[in-house]
């Protein structure tokens, strides 16, 4: 077994929006020759973490010389990693720390990971893969998206008759090609943390810095753009949403614009029995006013002509936020609340419009 160290020079003034402290954390990742623990081998264990002592990011590699090294790795890190309270990986939930467990039953190593809480990135950021745009969430793919570039440009599958060749050769060259592909992958999971910044707002963590209406050529409102502040960045541009709510984050900012309804809409009222329809005025009036009206011109109301009209202007709503709430038909899942400037002069109404809009417009998100 051969142990690596080396130091790194990795710039992370962005602001990042993580739940546990950087200098708590060690990153992981390992490199194996397949997928089943019994009929495979654990090759390579890499890990990340950083030095408040010098301000700087150390990498330790536990790397297999011979294939009885591999119980010595796993102990080692063990060891190591004991020392810390969050170990942090992509995916490792799914692979890399169920591999270790059933490795440690086959060689009755007595450790586990219940004394480390895990971080998964992958998890953190799978309710919101739609917004990215992407084929796939791969750590590469994240890279990619994130503008980050790799030396390596093998994957691990890749790399399997690599090592294997290297347990015969013992090639430097061959070596290398396995250690650098952990190190990158080691330096992607420090580097792609800046995807975390987009879960941020899903956890209300931003606030209302303007309310546009925007007018056509006749002085007309068309629509309306909601524009928020975050402290936790976009590194890379993103826009999504439909034909009704279209989001953009660029930078600090985070804005919805949605169009404006111009025109009449019913109010319906829960309590349908206790009104009267009017066929010729369509709307209903309740049974204290229906009184005075003559009987060939009501009849009882139902719950769908139980309503009154509005003109104005209106913006939808996935959830009934603001109320009183609006519809074109009864059967309508849409509701309209009307764009008022009381509406316009309360922040918090609208930052709780803001944030239930794009919590349940996101495919996958829990919230």
């Amino acid at each position: 077994m051969e142990t690596l160290e080396s130091n790194l020079n990795i710039d992370l003034n962005e602001s990042i929006y993580m739940d546990f402290n950087i200098e708590e954390a060690v990153f992981f990742d390992i490199e194996t020759t397949g997928f089943t623990p019994k009929n495979t081998l654990l090759y390579l264990i890499g890990c990340i973490y950083y030095d408040s002592s010098d301000c700087t990011f150390h990498t330790m590699q536990w790397f297999m010389e011979e294939i009885t090294d591999e119980p010595l790795m796993i102990i080692d890190f063990f060891n190591f990693i004991s020392n810390y309270k969050y170990l942090v990986h992509y995916n490792g939930n799914g692979f890399d720390i169920p591999y270790i467990e059933k490795k440690c039953l086959l060689y009755n190593i007595n450790y586990d990971f219940s004394n480390i809480i895990s971080f998964d990135i992958y998890k953190k950021i799978l309710p919101y893969k739609n917004i990215f745009n992407l084929e796939n969430i791969k750590q590469k793919s994240v890279e990619k998206f994130l503008g980050i570039e790799r030396i390596d440009k093998y994957t691990g599958g890749d790399l399997i008759a690599v090592f294997y060749e290297y347990l015969k050769k013992k090639s430097p060259d061959y070596k290398e090609f396995l250690i650098r592909h952990n190190y990158d992958d080691l330096l992607g999971l420090i580097k792609i943390l800046p995807i975390l910044n987009y879960t941020s707002v899903f956890n209300r963590l931003f606030e209302l810095t303007s309310v546009t209406i925007k007018n056509d050529i006749n002085g007309a409102p068309t629509d309306v753009t909601i524009r928020c502040k975050t402290n936790y960045p976009a590194l890379t541009r993103i826009s999504f949403g439909n034909n009704t709510y279209f989001f953009v984050w660029e930078n600090n900012f985070i804005s919805m614009t949605i169009p404006i309804y111009s025109g009449g809409l019913k109010f319906f009222y829960p309590n349908y029995k206790d009104y009267y329809y009017l066929p010729k005025e369509d709307c209903s009036i309740h049974k204290s006013v229906a009184f005075y009206v003559d009987k060939n011109y009501r009849t009882k109301a139902n719950a769908a002509n139980c309503y009154s009209k509005k003109t104005g202007r209106f913006l939808p709503q996935i959830n009934e936020i603001v109320k009183p709430y609006f519809k074109i038909d009864y059967n309508d899942k849409i509701t309209y609340f009307e764009l008022t400037q009381e509406v316009l002069d309360t922040p918090d109404l609208i930052i709780e419009y803001f944030f239930d809009t794009i919590t349940k417009l996101v495919p996958g998100n829990k919230k």
